[in-house]
This record gives C-alpha cells, sequence and structure tokens, in this order.
C-alpha cells in the first residue's frame, strides 16, 4: 500500500522538480570575444571620366512647301450656280471649279509623296 502511495508522489515530486528547473531565469551570456581585425581595405579604384553621349535628333520635315499657298476661289459656289443665266453659264462654272479642283489636287498628292519620302 505504501507503494501506490509513494509512485505517484514521486511523480509529482519530479514534475514539480522539472518545472522548477525551466523556470530559473538563465545566466548572462558571456561577451564573445572581438573579432580580428580586418584586413586593410584594398585602395580605390580611380573612377573612370564620365562618359559624353551625344543624341542625334533628326531635324523635322517640313512637308508644306511655302509656295503651296491657300486654295483657290473656286467659281462654282452654290451662289453662283443659283444666279447663273441658263444651264450653259452653270455647266461653264461647273468644268472651271473642276479643272481649278484638278490642279490643287495635284499639287496637294506632290506634297503628299515628299513628305512620305522625307520621312524615310
Amino acid at each position: 500500500m505504501i507503494l501506490r502511495r509513494a509512485i505517484p508522489a514521486a511523480l509529482l515530486i519530479a514534475a514539480a522538480l522539472g518545472g522548477c528547473a525551466s523556470l530559473r531565469k538563465p545566466q548572462a551570456e558571456r561577451p564573445s570575444p572581438p573579432a580580428a581585425p580586418a584586413a586593410a581595405p584594398a585602395p580605390a579604384q580611380a573612377a573612370a571620366p564620365p562618359r559624353v553621349m551625344r543624341l542625334i535628333v533628326p531635324k523635322p520635315v517640313k512637308c508644306v512647301p511655302d509656295d503651296l499657298g491657300p486654295p483657290p476661289a473656286y467659281p462654282d459656289t452654290d451662289a453662283s450656280l443659283r444666279g447663273a443665266g441658263g444651264a450653259a453659264d452653270r455647266y461653264q462654272l461647273l468644268a472651271a471649279g473642276r479643272l481649278l479642283r484638278q490642279e490643287r489636287l495635284q499639287k496637294l498628292e506632290e506634297v503628299v509623296k515628299r513628305c512620305r519620302n522625307a520621312g524615310r
């Protein structure tokens, strides 16, 4: 019977003592010895001189020539066609307006062609 009481008591005492061991304060850590002095740093290499980079920016191309001028005053406006005396007069106004438009279109096509070629 004594043995029955002794075993649980021994277990309790062992658990108490084990718990007490984990609660004790840790000892202050000893400072580590100073590190050996490092080797002298290698002398710094001379810095390379700064490089100058020049960017070549293409000059903008002026596509519209100065001699192109404004569009002409076309003779076949609505007002002039209404005010024409007859069908023959209206026909002449339309024909003259068509010729002026064709000339202007030809000049504009040449300008567009030069602009496209200048961009290449």
